[in-house]
């Protein structure tokens, strides 16, 4: 299965994904942020989160695919100043994005061209069955 990946997640966040509740979580990475706008939130979208970083990112590499329940851009504005002459101005884009856990999962393949682009990955979900 095909779908984006975002990068450099706490694993304290991905096990508290994996105890099964749902979470809201705050992206601030340029590359995070790119790969998620390009996504559209439904009940059939799959994310994959790993704690690796984007640049470390490679087959053979674990994770977990999580639903997306719905995302959130935003800009905020800073501004500074000092001494009544000079002030500097900053903007800071961030997104918020409610995920809930699907399964553990693999990568088996990673398509990232630049920072600009978003980033995908091929995974093979695990399965765990229980006798019953």
């Amino acid at each position: 299965m095909k779908c984006a990946a975002l990068t450099g997640i706490s694993p304290e966040v991905i096990k508290d994904l994996k105890a099964g509740r749902p979470r809201t979580i705050e992206l601030q990475s340029a590359h995070n942020i790119v790969t998620i706008a390009n996504v559209e939130p439904g009940p059939d979208t799959h994310i994959f989160m790993t704690s690796v970083d984007v640049g470390d990112l490679s087959a053979g590499d674990a994770g977990i695919c999580v639903y997306l329940i719905s995302t959130s851009l935003s800009m905020k504005r800073i501004v500074e100043f000092s001494r009544g002459m000079y002030y500097e101005e900053r903007e800071r884009m961030s997104a918020r994005v409610q995920v809930r856990y699907c399964a553990a999962s693999v990568v088996k393949e990673v398509f990232h061209e630049s920072l600009t682009q978003p980033t995908e990955v091929e995974v093979l979900k695990s399965s765990c069955y229980h006798a019953g």
